[in-house]
């Protein structure tokens, strides 16, 4: 019985930027082919394509796996780079140029971090075209890169979906999720294939180095997204997120967290006051996950002219960690949804990524025993997080 991959084709269709990834190859190298392949041992699948040579492949069309190069390709997890056919001692006499008729080729193999070979990211040419370039090489095993990434993205978000979500909960929470993630992730998505196609019409190392650096924090952000949606799956199991407790001095862990959200947030002022004399016996990392949390919604529904306040202390046999800012109340009836998952304080909140930091912060604070309180006023918006001293 015969594999069906629609659900390949369906996820790489679902990548908003391929389009525009293989508009790019096609425009930055003159090439009039490009596709994205699924490439089996014994199949060859198109997934995406852009055909502007009248080659005839549409998505989910196949090609004879033995008749293609992405064979190789698939043995070697080697890119094949073709300048011109009839000079290239490798593949003058080759069956395949023969077959489809192309002078220039080059393809990318897509290999997810696994090690698992899921196909190519090609292009071909009835026409000589100079490809083999650090600049192009470059360009496409970025591609391949990016098209691996959210690839595993989806697999991994799907299988806590499917794993974690009862029967009852499903329907209504995989709409929210695949809203809110569909959203999110394509926006990151889109500035790296932006920074991309930039990068192949410059040489100037300093705007290269500028593009490099903001594609970095956009593939970072990505990074961080599923994150949470890993720490949203572990969450809904029955045993929580897992910790590694040890007594703990926290002021430079909280000090941490504090100087990075101030570099993320443009220096917005931030007051503190510790009063930490004792170890916190607590995971480190979820602590500062928690915080991290905590500030960062503080920062982004506070008024811009009025400090974040942080204060924490061990006091009384408990460790306390408040963050207050200044800023229109929550409303009544978000002060019951804040902790749930995917809830945003409104509709027009699309920077707040998944809409699962309060809900992790507050499964962290129940894996050590505490809670995360809540009060909200004209003049005061507080959360407090408090836990046994153990």
């Amino acid at each position: 019985m015969a594999t069906d991959f629609s659900a390949d084709i369906a996820a790489v269709q679902g990548i908003s930027a391929v389009p525009r990834i293989l508009e790019v190859i096609c425009r930055s190298t003159g090439m009039g082919f490009a596709a994205v392949a699924r490439v089996t041992e014994q199949r060859w699948i198109c997934c995406a394509v852009r055909d502007e040579i009248a080659f005839g492949l549409v998505p989910g069309g196949e090609l004879v796996l033995e008749t293609t190069l992405c064979h190789e390709i698939r043995q070697s997890h080697e890119a094949v780079v073709i300048d011109n056919v009839a000079k290239d001692a490798a593949y003058c006499g080759h069956h395949t140029p023969a077959q489809y008729g192309f002078q220039s080729y080059i393809s990318m193999p897509i290999v997810l971090s696994d090690g698992t070979f899921f196909g190519t990211l090609c292009a071909i040419d009835p026409r000589p075209t100079r490809l083999d370039t650090p600049q192009t090489v470059g360009m496409f095993k970025l591609f391949a890169e990016l098209i691996a990434t959210h690839l595993e993205a989806v697999d991994r978000v799907a299988a806590s979906e499917a794993t974690l979500l009862s029967e009852r909960e499903t329907s209504e929470l995989r709409e929210q999720f695949i809203a809110v993630l569909g959203h999110d992730l394509r926006n990151p998505l889109a500035s790296i294939a932006a920074g991309a196609k930039i990068l192949t019409k410059t040489d100037s190392k300093d705007t290269a180095g500028e593009i490099l650096g903001l594609m970095q924090k956009s593939v970072a952000r990505m990074s961080a997204l599923i994150d949470n949606v890993l720490d949203f799956a572990r969450g809904r199991l029955g045993g929580g997120i897992p910790l590694r407790r040890s007594p703990q001095s926290l002021a430079p862990v909280l000090t941490q967290v504090i100087a990075e959200l101030r570099a993320s947030s443009s220096g917005k002022k931030i007051e503190t006051e510790f009063d930490l004399a004792q170890p916190v016996d607590c995971d480190a990392g979820r602590i500062a996950q928690l915080f991290s949390n905590l500030l960062g919604n503080s920062i982004t529904h506070g008024t811009a002219a009025t400090p974040v306040r942080v204060r924490a202390t061990t006091k009384h046999g408990a460790f306390e960690l408040s963050v207050a800012n200044f800023g229109e109340p929550i409303p009544a009836d978000a002060m019951e949804r804040l902790f749930l998952p995917f809830h945003r304080m409104s509709a027009q909140d699309t920077h707040q990524g998944l809409g699962l930091g309060l809900y992790i912060a507050s499964e962290i604070a129940r894996a050590h025993d505490g809670t995360i309180d809540v009060t909200s006023s004209p003049e005061e918006t507080r959360f407090t997080f408090r836990m046994p001293l153990r």
